[in-house]
Order: C-alpha cells, then structure tokens, then sequence
C-alpha cells in the first residue's frame, strides 16, 4: 500500500537534504572567515563527538536500541571510517579556503558513477542494472561538462590532488557499509547488528582515526582551543549549526546506504551538485 508513496518520499527526503546541504555551506562560508578559524579536522572530530553524543542520548531514552562496541565489527569496517574521516576532513578542507567552490563540487556529480562500479568492484549482491549505470554515467558527465563551462574560480592547487581523492574515498567508504551490511543479514537475527549498530560502530571509530590524525596535525588542541572566540554566543552558535547540520546530513547518507543501496546514498549526497546545472541551465 506504501508502494506508491516511495517516489514522493524520496524526493522529499532529496529536498530536504538540499536545503540542508545549502543552510550548513552558508552558515561555514560565514563561520570560517569571520573567526578566521579553518580547522577542518577539529571540527570533523568534534562532529563525530556531537554524533556519537546524539546517538547514546537516544540509546539513554530507549528510542533507539544500541549494542556496545563489537571488536569484530569494528575491524570490518575499520575501512569505510577511515575514508570517510579523510574525506570528511578534505570537504571541510575545501570549504574553508575557497566557500565549497573549487573542484570538489564541480566533480561530485561523478560520484553516483564511482559508487556503481564500487558495488562491482567489491560484489554487492544487488548492484545496479547496467541500463542505470549507463543513465547516470551520462547524466553526471552532462553535469560536469555544463557546470565546466560555466567556469570554475578560486581552485587551490592541491585540489586537483584532494578532489578525485575526496571523491573515491566517499564512494568506497558507502559501498564498504553497504557490503558489511550484506554480511550482517547472512547472520542468525540474534546475532545481526542493526543498522544503527553499523552506523554508530563506525562512528566510534572516526573518532579514533579523528582523534589520532588532530594529534598528529600541525594545528595542535591547544592552538585550535585557544584561537576560539569562546566569550562570543554567536561564535557558539555558528558552531552547534555547522556541527548539527553536518550530523544529520551524515546520518542521512549513511542510513541510506545501510537501508537502500550505496547508489541511493551517492545520489542523496550529490543531488545538488548533480541538478543545480540542469536548473541553471534553463
């Protein structure tokens, strides 16, 4: 009976990610050069802290049922945290020096197209028909070629480095989820990890590959704490936006990839930059 109410589900489920996506690059494109504070791997850390915080507040309240930490779990997917947090800190990256409008975005539409030929790569049992590979192929070389066309300013060098590398990291790590989640339904329903389980697994360990790369980074705690206008309430709440946005885009994504398809979540993820050329075009 819900059948018919999929479409429209998804499509308010895109629309409101988009307004989303938009509200947190506006909020960072104010944030980060107002207080002159570009530390993108602090702030992915601190994202993964106000997740995880988010997430055992509901575990508290008994809406959402988490197991603790698996050792086994965390190992498997070991692999998409640590894409995921590099990709996560090379996004940042890019907003901060250039307000999210260099290469990075002028190559997400590519990522449906990676995603696919991941699920090949790594053998999901449901990867996509080739008739949609080729259809999203087209559509997303389509995307690039007018949003090229329509010219790409402030691009940093390293971006032609971080942005095909961004992009590979994003689309492997959904896939991995995807696979891992594969694996868990094989298992007995005692045994299964819930996809809340995967996710906040995961989380945990971002926030160890996080953590472990800020200490390793030249913009030490001390510096990044202490450079923070902390007396200002607009500097906090600048802040709780950006890191509320983030986790619930995050969320999105990847309870997405976990409960549809990697494809589903590389579309929800890439829907703007996959449109908004299309839409400007007419």
């Amino acid at each position: 009976m819900l059948k018919p109410l999929v479409p429209a589900l998804c499509l308010v489920v895109a629309v409101i990610y988009g307004l989303a996506d938009k509200l947190r690059n506006f909020v960072t494109g104010i944030f980060i050069p107002q207080y002159h504070y570009p530390y993108a791997v602090a702030l992915c850390f601190a994202q993964v802290l106000v997740s995880l915080l988010f997430l055992n507040l509901l575990h508290v309240l008994d809406l959402v049922p988490l197991k603790q930490y698996s050792r086994s779990l965390g190992e498997r997917l070991l692999v998409p945290a640590v894409c995921n947090s590099v990709h996560a800190v090379l996004a940042m990256w890019a907003k901060a020096i250039s307000s999210y409008a260099g290469l990075i975005p002028l190559t997400m539409p590519l990522l449906p197209s990676l995603t696919v030929g991941f699920s090949f790569a790594l053998k999901l049992a449901l990867p996509p028909s080739i008739h949609t590979s080729v259809l999203f192929s087209i559509l997303s070389g389509t995307s690039i070629v007018i949003r090229a066309s329509q010219g790409v300013s402030s691009v940093d060098p390293l971006e032609y480095i971080y942005a095909p590398l961004a992009l590979i990291l994003h689309s492997l790590s959904l896939t991995w989820l995807a696979k891992v989640s594969e694996a868990e339904h094989q298992h007995s329903p005692d045994a299964q990890a819930s996809i809340f389980d995967i996710y906040y697994t995961q989380l945990v360990n971002q926030s160890w590959v996080l953590g472990l790369l800020w200490l390793l980074h030249p913009d030490s705690p001390w510096q990044v704490l202490s450079r923070g206008s902390w007396h200002s309430l607009l500097f906090h709440g600048y802040l709780f936006a950006i890191l509320l946005l983030g986790m619930v885009l995050n969320f999105m994504v990847g309870i997405s990839a976990l409960c549809v398809s990697p494809l589903a979540a590389a579309l929800l993820r890439s829907s703007r930059e996959l449109v908004l050329p299309f839409i400007h075009l007419l």
